[in-house]
């Protein structure tokens, strides 16, 4: 999803009750759950999702709302986007174009720029360093895919992530925020296209 794409939503915050949502039935076969809800896309909404229309940017917040700021795709180009207003950014993906410790600094350094009470990121596909499994596969290749990351030391991306110091950063972990409960994962699916490979598991 592109910033220009971006959804402001708010949502009401429950303090004395819970709302319960059941685990989807193809939860544990992502690349199924993908498949099916691809095709059927338009014909049926799923009993846990629904849709919501967008909030504009400048639209005062209601009291007792939490107002999250959902954007992805910035890969490394954030100097000239204007953030509308909210309580917690969270930024799904693709920040860099291929995960440079340069790139994780600059990133870094404009989250703290920001004026969000919460900030969370999860890795995208181009985020390669992150990755530790497929950075040891690519150094190891006679060609580079990609030449600028495949001369890097290996001590200077093993910990890449720990460059994110002004955001919660989550990779198949949770954090709870004004009691929203939040959980980021960067796996995607199998495909042949290497360059879209990203992150990538057994079963997905």
């Amino acid at each position: 999803m592109a910033f220009s794409q971006s959804h402001v939503t708010a949502a009401r915050r429950h303090q004395h009750s819970r709302i319960i949502i059941e685990v989807d039935e193809y939860s544990s076969n992502p690349t199924q759950a993908f498949t099916f809800y691809n095709i059927n896309q338009g014909r049926f909404q799923p009993p846990h999702v629904q849709m919501v229309d967008p909030v504009p940017h400048d639209a005062p917040k209601p009291p007792g709302y939490t107002r999250f700021v959902c954007v992805s795709d910035t890969h490394s180009r954030t100097d000239p986007i204007q953030m509308p207003y909210g309580d917690v950014l969270i930024h799904a993906g693709d920040f860099t174009e291929l995960g440079l410790p340069s790139e994780v600094k600059k990133f870094n350094e404009w989250l703290g720029s920001l004026p969000y009470e919460y900030k969370i990121v999860i890795a995208g596909n181009h985020e390669l360093t992150f990755d530790q499994e497929f950075m040891a596969d690519l150094i190891k290749q006679d060609f580079y895919y990609f030449p600028s990351v495949s001369k890097l030391k290996p001590e200077n991306y093993e910990n890449v992530q720990s460059l994110l110091t002004n955001c919660i950063y989550l990779q198949d972990s949770e954090v709870t925020v004004r009691g929203f409960r939040i959980y980021g994962s960067p796996w995607a699916m199998k495909t042949h296209i290497r360059w879209f490979r990203g992150w990538q598991s057994p079963g997905i």
